[in-house]
């Protein structure tokens, strides 16, 4: 314990005494860190246009006019035991006409030949949700299989809107599948830039004190007692940046929720002041392996020498 306690102090003298070095090493550790606290938002604005996108692909099941609701309800609970399927919404017919009606409201004459027929003309529907979108065209299968309870409604089934929107689906579905890779690549990307900018920062501020680990080597001094300072000096750039990220970050994502929600599709600055815990351990474990790793392996040089 008195060992590390002499490390962990001569780590915070090393930090004190670098001055403006020491600052730098800071300031680059805050923006590798920025990036990473960037990287963390976008992928939340990526995964959240993607599930707007997602809620907007359904597949719906029509049904013949007057078929028994027993049958639909029947045909709909065999629907939601598919592993794929997320929900499944019934409309029944006069639902679906009071809603024709709304939407026709200043189409008068849609509206005229409505009252002339004097009945429903409409069937009941179903609007299915899968869990992912590769998964419609599993549920479009079910329904064309042989079981028991699809040949028993076939006959009340008028039309199936999957073959219509399938090209959009596979569109819709490569499109998510592309940028998920796309967001994934440059993530790696980003945080390896970030890691090497970073080293050769601390690889810089250890090169100035080259001489005094070449004494203490000569003097005896184990390896570990030479690395340990600069490991702790690492860990402290690490915990100082970390601070100073989320602080910067903090007036961006309010105005990023004041001017962007609606582009967005959600509240930015809600998610991150909700998730900050989250998002602070994230940033700050990243700060203190960058610092520690970095220096670790730029001490490592002079040891071996």
């Amino acid at each position: 314990m008195t060992e590390l306690k002499r490390i962990i102090k001569a780590g915070f003298i090393n930090f004190t005494r670098g001055g403006l070095i020491s600052f730098a090493a800071v300031l680059i550790v805050t923006i590798t860190l920025s990036f990473i606290t960037s990287i963390i938002l976008l992928q939340t604005v990526l995964y959240s246009s993607l599930n707007i996108i997602k809620d907007k692909v359904d597949v719906t099941i029509y049904f013949t006019v007057g078929a028994s609701e027993d049958q639909i309800m029947l045909f709909k609970s065999s629907l939601e035991k598919l592993p794929e399927v997320a929900n499944v919404s019934y409309v029944s017919a006069e639902e679906n006409l009071k809603s024709f009606r709304e939407r026709h409201a200043n189409d008068y004459s849609t509206i005229a030949a409505l009252d002339e027929i004097g009945s429903n003309p409409l069937g009941a529907y179903l609007n299915i949700k899968a869990k992912e979108i590769s998964q419609y065209e599993n549920i479009a299968n079910f329904m064309k299989s042989d079981n028991e309870l699809v040949v028993g409604s076939a006959s009340i089934i008028d039309k199936v809107n999957y073959y219509q929107n399938k090209i959009v689906i596979d569109r819709l579905n490569s499109i998510i599948s592309g940028a998920q890779k796309l967001g994934f690549l440059i993530t790696l990307i980003l945080v390896f830039i970030s890691i090497i900018i970073t080293f050769n920062t601390i690889r810089l501020t250890i090169f100035i004190a080259r001489e005094e680990i070449g004494v203490m080597r000569l003097v005896g001094a184990s390896k570990m007692r030479v690395r340990g300072p600069f490991m702790i000096e690492g860990a402290i750039y690490g915990i100082i940046a970390t601070f100073v990220t989320l602080l910067l970050f903090w007036p961006a994502t309010v105005w990023l929720g004041r001017n962007m929600t609606s582009f967005l599709g959600f509240d930015i600055y809600d998610y991150y002041i909700t998730n900050i815990l989250q998002i602070f351990a994230i940033v700050i474990l990243s700060g203190i392996l960058l610092g520690v790793i970095s220096s670790f392996l730029a001490v490592r040089k002079y040891l071996n020498k």
